[in-house]
């Protein structure tokens, strides 16, 4: 044992390895201890518990970052043992012990982010925003510490150099900052949601969001295209957000249909009675031609010119019709604005617009809604002697040619 020893003291090398081995061999134990023995412990207890936060510390990424930081500890602290080389390994276990610590919590804020949208008050919230910030925060952060760490400086020395840069930094980080302060907007006013329909036509975007992160807003548009927004330039300029629509559950109808003016005239017996078999404008008609007729009685009104006092027209009678038929209609929502109006003649017609809303937002069913409604219409006006305008064709002329019998020579 004496001759053992002897041999120890005149190899020094030898000395440094088996210190280097204990060393290693202690940091193995540690590692053991901690994912074997203390892990189990702490997953047991944690799974006894009601709440569901505490379950992000059991994912196994998380989990598998902190074990590491028990072996680095014990090089760190022991390194000392080791003369030789105790700066280099002081100083390599610094920067590992940084570096698991922010995997860690990188893992974690992105579990958190996870459990964070399975939450009905956070759902909506732009939760991937500050998780972003936080994790740009923190490799900043760690990236000055191991500076520090190389050059044997203070942290909080580079952080007063890093003061004097700010103007560099603010136009560095200038997006960020931007970004930033547009997910607080979108957050504190609930702008935009995953989920939501929104227009944004200077961007391209309609359609879908699907994600809303720090710097960007992803949309997919309808044509199953992908949109990315800048954040901040989504709340510089001007976009719709139909979310309104699909939470009141009413969809906007605004159409209208162009009437040849010179089909408009007054109704005369004939067309009343042929109208008046109408069920839906049936005793719109009766009281009607009661009102006007006790009105012209009881100012004397010559009938002998149909202009003369207050008369029926066949547009007039047509918009009650579209009214009634509107308000019949169990696809129209009966708890908004029902409107049939004239617009500002045009060289293409008089427009009847339809204003009113439908009351399924889905555009599929939207569109066939709008279409039924106005397949009737159209189907209807010649009913009222009513004609609707159209732009001549080429065989609308070559009809009109025909009419006029014209002959070769």
């Amino acid at each position: 044992m004496a001759n053992f020893f002897n041999y120890l003291s005149s190899n020094p090398k030898l000395i440094i390895a088996i210190k280097i081995f204990s060393i290693f061999f202690l940091a193995f134990i540690a590692f053991f201890i901690t994912r074997k023995i203390l892990f189990r412990a702490i997953t047991r207890i944690v799974e006894k518990t009601e709440t569901k936060i505490d379950d992000i510390f059991l994912e196994r990424k998380i989990l598998n970052k902190i074990s590491y930081l028990s072996p680095i500890f014990i090089l760190y602290y022991f390194a000392g043992y080791v003369e030789a080389y105790v700066d280099e390994l002081r100083t390599t276990g610094k920067i590992f012990i940084l570096f698991f610590i922010v995997a860690a919590i990188n893992e974690f804020l992105n579990k958190f982010e996870f459990f964070a949208k399975q939450i009905p008050e956070l759902k909506n919230k732009p939760i991937k925003s500050y998780t972003q910030l936080l994790k740009l925060l923190l490799y900043i952060i760690a990236i000055v510490i191991i500076i520090g760490i190389l050059t044997n400086q203070s942290p909080y020395a580079l952080l007063g150099g890093i003061g004097a840069m700010t103007a560099v930094l603010l136009f560095i980080f200038r997006d960020t900052i931007l970004s930033f302060i547009a997910s607080v907007q979108i957050s504190t006013y609930d702008l935009v949601r995953v989920g939501d329909w929104i227009e944004a036509p200077k961007f391209g975007a309609d359609g879908d969001v699907i994600e809303v992160n720090l710097h960007t807003i992803k949309v997919q548009n309808f044509d199953k295209t992908i949109t990315t927004i800048p954040t901040y330039r989504l709340i510089e300029e001007s976009f719709k957000n139909w979310r309104g629509m699909q939470d009141t559950g009413a969809r906007r109808i605004k159409r209208h249909l162009l009437i040849d003016q010179t089909s408009v005239k007054i109704l005369d017996e004939q067309l009343i009675e042929k109208l008046s078999k109408l069920q839906l404008i049936k005793q719109y008609i009766e009281n009607r031609k009661k009102e006007i007729e006790e009105y012209n009685k009881r100012n004397n009104i010559d009938k002998s010119i149909p202009i003369n006092g207050r008369q029926m027209t066949n547009l007039g009678t047509f918009r009650k019709y579209i009214e009634e038929y509107l308000a019949k209609n169990s696809n129209i929502h009966k708890d908004f604005t029902l409107l049939v109006r004239h617009l500002q003649p045009t060289p293409q017609g008089l427009p009847i617009e339809i204003y009113a809303f439908a009351n399924d937002t889905n555009w599929v069913n939207y569109e066939k809604i709008q279409a039924d409604i106005f397949d009737h219409l159209l189907a209807v006006i010649p009913y009222f002697e009513l004609r609707v305008f159209q732009e001549p064709s080429g065989n609308d002329l070559q009809e009109g040619f025909k009419s006029l019998n014209f002959t070769k020579n």
